[in-house]
């Protein structure tokens, strides 16, 4: 299913004349240019003027050749358009056939347009963190919290990815305070990246005796997982405390302090894991939390559209913050960014959830190729 505003949007894009077309049109000149340039003598006989047009032309060369693509496939559509109307019966029965065939090139090439002209997230092969966190709503929000994992691990699951809980806190009921998984897999964070936000959902709770509709929130935080390259941290910048591992109400279930608590001293971040046995995991598990923090926060600071990304992504947790809403009565997921709803509730918390993910990436593709082309 394709968002409207996607479509209209898309449609403005890719108007034959339009301002992509008018900066492609400008590659494709420079092509053609370095292309005549690299066989004249003085510049072939030039190692340095010759290696750095090469490579210029090595480098806009996808895009260049796809668009003369495109400028074809314009040609035979048109040229397939005249036959349609002046032809005969015949002649315009083979044109129409010509014609669906031209459009559905045309609209193959478009999409390959958009992903040569688009920057790259290198961020879209990492695994990822995804920590869920109770919201406004006391235990219905560690209930839902709860509902949101389920979903997301049966969505790793129908992408065969592995799953690896790293740090929980459950509530009596048996819902979660916060939990922390790492998710490993192909190109994790490209799907989830979109999922940060605030959650809402609006149903009767189970700790509700009345029957009234209550409204809850719960946080996702999709961060993607550090490399050691990528973040290096001193062990003269960590304050590393032990303590006893608690069950479930903060009962005391360990006699031993194998629970760990690290505190980043420059940065004042603190990760506490408790879930394994040993010390030793306890503190490899914290680590790995730590550093894919760190890495986010220096990500926002060095990138100035990801500035402050996770913070505002996450909000407060109040119910007005919501990125996507849960609606039980009616059946109804919406998602508020792009005003997509999909009345298929069950459907989506059983981790059926890639005809939102694919609708978001399309919005912020188009919202991220509109950006580029008024930049140029």
């Amino acid at each position: 299913m394709v968002l409207p505003a996607v479509s209209q949007q898309r449609q403005e894009l890719f108007t034959k004349g339009g301002k992509m077309f008018e900066n492609i049109e400008k590659v494709l000149q420079r092509y053609n240019h370095l292309s005549t340039l690299l066989t004249q003598p003085e510049v072939f006989n030039d190692t340095k003027e010759y290696t750095r047009n090469i490579k210029e032309k090595n480098e806009i060369e996808p895009l260049a050749l796809t668009y003369q693509s495109y400028k074809e496939l314009e040609k035979n559509i048109d040229s397939a358009k005249q036959l349609l109307n002046t032809g005969d019966d015949d002649i315009k029965l083979l044109a129409k056939e010509e014609l669906q065939s031209l459009e559905k090139q045309k609209e193959t090439v478009e999409n390959k347009l958009k992903e040569l002209i688009l920057p790259k997230d290198p961020l879209d092969s990492k695994n990822v963190l995804l920590e869920i966190r109770a919201g406004a709503g006391g235990e219905e929000s560690a209930l839902f919290a709860g509902d949101l994992l389920k979903m997301y691990l049966k969505y790793a699951e129908k992408k065969k990815w592995h799953t690896d809980v790293l740090s929980q806190s459950i509530t009596g009921m048996g819902g979660y305070k916060e939990i922390i998984v790492l998710i490993e897999g192909e190109r994790v964070y490209s799907r989830l990246k979109f999922e940060s936000g605030v959650h809402r959902v609006q149903r009767v709770p189970k700790t509700e005796a009345s029957g009234r509709i209550h409204t809850s929130t719960a946080t996702v935080a999709i961060l993607p997982e550090a490399d050691d390259v990528e973040i290096d941290v001193k062990t003269d910048d960590l304050k590393i405390d032990t303590f006893r591992a608690g069950g479930h109400g903060g009962q005391n279930v360990n006699k031993l302090e194998t629970a760990i608590r690290i505190t980043h001293i420059p940065t004042g971040m603190v990760v506490a894991c408790q879930d394994e046995r040993s010390q030793y995991q306890n503190k490899i598990k914290a680590m790995k939390i730590l550093k894919s923090r760190l890495l986010t926060m220096n990500i926002e600071k060095q990138t100035s559209e990801r500035a402050q990304d996770r913070k505002n992504q996450v909000g407060t947790g109040d119910r007005s913050e919501k990125i996507r809403t849960y609606n039980f009565p009616q059946n109804r997921v919406t998602d508020h960014r792009i005003n997509y709803t999909v009345y298929a509730l069950n459907s989506i918390l059983a981790g059926d959830i890639d005809e939102f993910i694919d609708t978001l990436t399309a919005y912020f593709r188009a919202n991220e190729l509109a950006n580029v082309i008024s930049a140029k």
